[in-house]
């Protein structure tokens, strides 16, 4: 996919998110396996500790995965998070990202979210897409990357 069609989210502070992002900015849409756990914790801690630099860069940072908003408001709260975390419970979202997919671990295989990133303009056109996301330093190589453009 190298264009996002038009889709509203629902998201923490009761919002309704649009991607692409209906106000001009780019959007830095993040999928991760589940809240509160070591790796996504490191993730959303990484990416709000650059929070500033990327709105700079005229850039709004979205979490995704696949729990409930109840769950959302509670990890967004504790982390400090100063950004949004979108609820995709019927993985509307990880489809359309193709990040829904077989995953296998200590010789199981079951399916969940790909740890994946996307870069996407103000015109949904998605600028960069980052697959297997290891956790350390992704934050900052997508915040370079941006900066680059």
């Amino acid at each position: 996919m190298n264009k996002v069609q038009p889709i509203t989210c629902t998201a923490t502070s009761d919002l309704e998110i649009n991607i692409p992002d209906t106000q001009g900015r780019h959007i830095v849409l993040y999928f991760y396996p589940k809240d509160a756990t070591p790796g996504c914790t490191t993730e959303g801690q990484d990416f709000r500790d650059n929070h500033q630099a990327f709105a700079d860069a005229n850039t709004v940072i979205y979490g995704v995965s696949k729990d409930d908003l109840t769950k959302h408001e509670k990890f967004k709260a504790k982390q400090n998070f100063p950004f949004e975390l979108i609820t995709d419970v019927g993985g509307t979202l990880c489809e359309l990202f193709n990040v829904w997919q077989l995953k296998k671990f200590m010789g199981s295989e079951y399916m969940g979210i790909v740890r994946s990133t996307f870069l996407i303009d103000a015109n949904g056109n998605i600028l960069k897409h980052w697959n297997k996301v290891k956790v350390k330093g992704h934050a900052e190589e997508v915040l370079a990357y941006l900066q680059a453009l």
